[in-house]
């Protein structure tokens, strides 16, 4: 029996009310022949739900992937069948290495035409099967409503990630009666183990030397606070991965800093003398562990986190402890005696000012007029405290990850785990959207001419997107590698585009101008920070600058690399 007073609704009215329900305000995209009944309904709830047109598919994946790390909410985007849906494969695989919730709809041809090789059909579902938690086909409208509900809670349950839903244009157009329902509760995750909380408290306290090692879980449970007050109450310091960035305020004395190959200085060199790592919400990736047959071959490790299959996936652990991560967390901090490490706090002190004369040293020895670390500390001193910082992958990222200051949580968003040149530009976006205020987005030559058809949408939506682009006129990282471990050899690394970005932002309706100096450059983050819409700045770096320190590839955490003696300048 049909419900009372209920009349059926379109596949694609099915879709958008479900999307509205589950809380989604903002969704990105790009129409298309397979999708046009989608985007009928959008533009019938337009008051209701507001539609981003992107350049690009990568591009609005992207934006969904930025308003997600930045809200914690789930991100959405929609395509078209075919290369609308192919162009979407990037941002769907740089969520998923990162964790970021995503639901991405996907349409598709009728379903008496699949396998037809029709046109713009591809079978999107097992070309996303290893970069998605979890992918639906859709055949039956009647399903359709619980598929978009039950594909929110997979996204943002336990340890999240993107989720595709593949509708056939038939599906859209068919109808079926549509009963409201609630946001989607996350799954029920496990519960650590007491006995293994009070070993592992008991492990804390026969430490001398612990160190917290907080990565993305952490970010994503919002665990600053906390990570915090367990510092403080155990004597203890915290280094964090790239993606555990923002998650403590750097303003906290006991937080060291990014570890690993680029990392701090006092971070990195006080994970090789820790007797004890306790890794909070973080993979323990090769790029923060070196060689993992020589990672803290001193220290024993505590694991913390919400996927079974992380623990002892690349270190072997001493225990693990599987549960919700801010749960796990609050429990083992209560079942942790407050104590004291004066030699330990000593020791880590010592390191972090040899840091600071290492990182004095890099900065002296500068070959750029305008030098990486002038352009951070000026950003640090003008933006706001809740300013995100937004960037994509190379030199300028490390920089960035070295640099910048953070005192709120959510606050940098940044590709990982993929190391997504092109990134960028679309989550800064997203990142706008989400926060409503300006977004600073860094980025490199190589990179930004990847993304930078998403001018065209900044420009179009006046998004508050200050770009600072830190152009050395190379693809800084591979050439870093070629200049230390290949004898200089630079193969097709070295750019010198005859691109005037400047005169190309202007092109798109954007603002932009080129600086030469410090002075110059504040002046300009002034105006661009005063600006409504996308200001570029273009800044000129030495291409013989590097990221220091480094651990080089298949090294340990103790070969790393504090200077360039060579001063190569090919």
């Amino acid at each position: 029996m049909s419900p009372a007073n209920q009349k059926k609704l379109t596949g694609a009215r099915i879709l958008i009310e479900t999307l509205i329900e589950q809380g989604v305000s903002v969704v990105f995209g790009y129409p298309g022949g397979q999708v046009v009944d989608i985007y009928d309904e959008l533009y019938k709830a337009r008051r209701r739900l507001r539609h981003i047109l992107t350049a690009h598919e990568q591009g609005a994946a992207h934006a969904a992937d930025g308003y997600a790390r930045v809200t914690g909410k789930v991100g959405a985007v929609i395509a078209t069948s075919g290369p609308g849906a192919t162009n979407l494969v990037t941002g769907i695989a740089t969520a998923m290495l990162d964790s970021v919730p995503m639901v991405v709809i996907t349409g598709n041809v009728p379903t008496d035409l699949i396998g037809r090789d029709s046109f713009q059909e591809v079978n999107i579902t097992g070309i996303t099967f290893s970069i998605t938690k979890h992918n639906y086909f859709v055949t039956d409208v009647n399903e359709l409503a619980d598929t978009v509900r039950e594909a929110f809670r997979i996204a943002k349950s336990g340890r999240p990630g993107p989720v595709l839903i593949d509708i056939p244009k038939d599906i859209q157009t068919a109808k079926a009666y549509f009963t409201p329902g609630a946001p989607a509760e996350p799954f029920e995750e496990p519960h650590a183990a007491a006995d293994k909380i009070a070993e592992a408290a008991a492990m804390i306290a026969a430490s001398q030397r612990p160190l917290l090692y907080i990565g993305g879980g952490a970010a994503a449970n919002d665990l600053g606070p906390e990570i915090m007050e367990f510092a403080e109450k155990t004597d203890s310091f915290i280094t964090c991965s790239l993606m555990g960035l923002s998650s403590v305020s750097n303003t906290c004395d006991r937080f060291l800093g990014m570890e690993g190959m680029h990392g701090r200085y006092a971070a990195t060199k006080a994970t090789v003398e820790a007797d004890l790592i306790i890794g909070v919400g973080v993979r323990f990736s090769d790029r923060a562990t070196g060689n993992t047959k020589k990672y803290a071959k001193n220290a024993k490790i505590l694991q913390i986190d919400t996927d079974l299959s992380e623990i002892n996936k690349n270190v072997i652990v001493d225990i693990g402890l599987v549960g919700n991560v801010k749960e796990t967390f609050r429990l083992l901090s209560e079942a942790t005696a407050a104590q004291t490490r004066p030699k330990w706090h000593a020791r880590v002190m010592e390191l972090k000012e040899q840091g600071r004369a290492i990182f004095d040293k890099i900065n002296a020895d500068a070959l750029s007029t305008v030098t990486p670390r002038t352009v951070f500390d000026i950003i640090n001193e003008l933006k706001q405290p809740d300013t995100v910082i937004a960037t994509d992958v190379g030199q300028h990222q490390m920089w960035a990850a070295q640099y910048s200051r953070f005192l709120q949580p959510r606050r940098f968003v940044s590709s990982g785990g993929l190391g997504t040149m092109g990134y960028g530009m679309g989550a800064a976006i997203g990142a706008a959207f989400a926060t409503g205020k300006h977004t600073v987005l860094i980025t490199g030559d190589g990179s930004f001419g990847m993304n930078l058809n998403e001018l065209a949408t900044a420009v179009t939506y006046k998004v508050p997107v200050l770009i600072v682009l830190m152009d050395n006129t190379v693809l800084g990282m591979v050439r870093q590698w070629q200049m230390l471990f290949f004898d200089g050899r630079c193969s097709a690394t070295q750019l010198d585009r005859k691109t005037d970005f400047v005169k190309l932002a202007a092109a798109f309706g954007a603002k932009g101008e080129r600086i030469s100096t410090a002075e110059e450059f504040r002046a300009a983050f002034t105006r661009g920070w005063k600006y409504n819409g996308p200001y570029l700045i273009h800044v000129p770096v030495d291409k013989n600058e590097l990221v220091l320190p480094m651990i080089p590839s298949g090294g340990s955490l103790e070969d790393l690399i504090t200077s360039d003696e060579r001063k190569t300048k090919k």
